[in-house]
């Protein structure tokens, strides 16, 4: 078989604040093929966003990236992100690996022009003059849907929508023709025309361009439309992960049979519900249980004295589980 493009193994995130150390994210393990769309779904504060940013050696004091590795595959081999000095990862970050963040307002620089931000990794990376960039520019803004691309470079964020800062913000991260793409959540703050709009986008340009993305998003119908494979985080552990009808028709954790039957029905609405009790908890110790437990309706006494593993259920797909293990079986993921 092929190697992964993206091998992610035991990562461990922590945040050391002055009265507590937060574990943010708890040996997380996945890969994304070339080409492929992995969504990774949960509930705010499951870790998900402090992973993706963690691919991108973007976590910042008081955090720290405390183990695991993050392997890409190149031409020549193998590389773990994690060992490459800053500078080795700058030439990585924008060019092999981009990132769409969550808020574009925030996102793009409020007083440079959309033109000089679109222009700049394009030199930097692809070592465009001046000239190449500016025509670049104008053809990736066109490419994204951006009406009268060449006289709107001039203009700033304040002066382009919310979706239309999405879609500069899709064409900054696709310039250099990344081999991957993270997408933080890169529809929510959009009416839900537009963020149509803006993932019919993101899997045209994955066709035009080859492109594998990770989609992180709490909104399993945005999953179920873009994704091939699913990753479900809870606490900052993979719960569960495989292919997305095995997860969307079979799903094996509770957590994820809970995320599933909270989807609001497009017919025969009930009046209430379902939902899930209780919060996420904030991990501020070394996981000795699964995290899942208090909130679980089929817990059993071994849930609350240890943690159990990753382990393959069925080909692909792999569950975090004690009582989906002894159920079904399973080998170690």
């Amino acid at each position: 078989m092929s190697q992964p493009l993206l091998d992610v193994r035991d990562l461990e995130v922590r945040f050391y604040l002055s009265e507590r150390t937060v574990h943010a994210v708890n040996g997380v393990s996945f890969t994304v093929d070339s080409g492929q769309v992995v969504g990774i779904v949960g509930e705010s504060g499951c870790g998900k966003s402090v992973t993706s940013l963690s691919l991108m050696r973007l976590i910042q004091e008081p955090g720290r990236i405390d183990g695991g590795q993050v392997l890409l595959q190149e031409k020549s081999g193998t590389i773990d992100l994690l060992q490459l000095s800053e500078k080795q990862v700058e030439d990585i970050r924008g060019n092999r690996i981009s990132m769409i963040f969550q808020d574009p307002m925030t996102s793009l620089n409020p007083v440079l022009t959309i033109g000089y931000q679109l222009m700049e990794p394009l030199k930097l990376h692809r070592g465009l003059s001046t000239i190449e960039a500016r025509e670049e520019a104008v053809r990736l803004l066109d490419h994204v849907g951006i009406p009268e691309p060449r006289g709107r470079l001039k203009e700033y964020a304040h002066q382009y929508s919310g979706g239309m800062r999405q879609r500069v913000m899709i064409a900054m991260a696709v310039a250099c023709s990344p081999d991957l793409l993270i997408a933080d959540e890169p529809s929510t703050s959009l009416d839900v025309t537009i963020q149509a709009q803006i993932l019919d986008l993101l899997l045209e340009l994955k066709d035009d361009l080859g492109t594998a993305i990770i989609i992180i998003t709490h909104d399993l119908g945005v999953i179920a439309e873009m994704a091939e494979k699913v990753v479900v985080m809870y606490a900052g552990t993979v719960v569960e992960s495989g292919p997305v009808g095995d997860i969307f028709n079979a799903p094996k954790h509770p957590y994820t049979q809970a995320l599933m039957t909270s989807i609001p029905p497009l017919r025969n609405a009930p009046e209430r519900l379902n939902t899930i009790e209780g919060s996420p908890p904030i991990v501020l110790a070394e996981l000795t249980h699964c995290p899942f437990e208090p909130r679980c309706t089929q817990r059993v006494e071994r849930c609350a004295t240890g943690r159990p593993p990753l382990v393959n259920l069925a080909p692909g797909h792999a569950c975090a589980c004690w009582v989906a293990q002894a159920r079904e079986g399973g080998s170690h993921a």
